[in-house]
């Protein structure tokens, strides 16, 4: 497959569907612990605005995986340091893994009863807000620093 310089439309949609609700399941994590721990002593089935969106997440962050299977992703900006280009390969990698392991702990904390995967649901969470964050600061340094148009190919598509 050959490798594009910009992202589809598709992908660059996702993208920004995911950051929105990542962002979203962080503004309404409060109070979580206790809501778990009420639904454990007392069966409730009701979920909140939390749990939706983190499942909403999944759901989009495992479309936007199989999408960037078959459309692929641009290569690194021309003229990176190695360093760079391995910090950035990383970085997605592990961006990757924590929006797919904080919704998964949190499923297997809220439907699974297992308050431990909450604990570990809340650090990773937490890694993810920080990492994306990160992300973006650096998405933005490019912008202005660099202006090599890294910031621009996940705001307009390819054409």
């Amino acid at each position: 497959m050959a490798r594009k310089q910009g992202y589809s439309g598709l992908q660059i949609g996702l993208h920004w569907v995911v950051a929105v609700l990542i962002a979203a399941a962080f503004i309404t994590h409060e109070d979580m612990g206790r809501a778990l721990r009420s639904r454990l002593e007392s069966g409730e089935t009701g979920a909140p605005l939390h749990v939706w969106f983190g499942i909403a997440a999944l759901v989009f962050i495992a479309l936007r995986i199989v999408v960037r299977a078959f459309h692929g992703a641009p290569p690194p900006p021309a003229g990176q340091p190695h360093w760079a280009d391995l910090a950035a390969i990383w970085g997605h990698r592990v961006l990757y893994l924590l929006m797919i392991a904080a919704p998964l702990l949190g499923i297997a904390a809220w439907y699974g009863g297992l308050r431990s995967a909450g604990d570990v649901h809340e650090v990773v969470g937490k890694a993810l807000v920080i990492l994306a964050a990160a992300h973006a600061a650096v998405a933005i340094l490019h912008a202005i620093l660099r202006r090599d148009g890294v910031l621009t190919r996940m705001v307009r598509p390819q054409v």
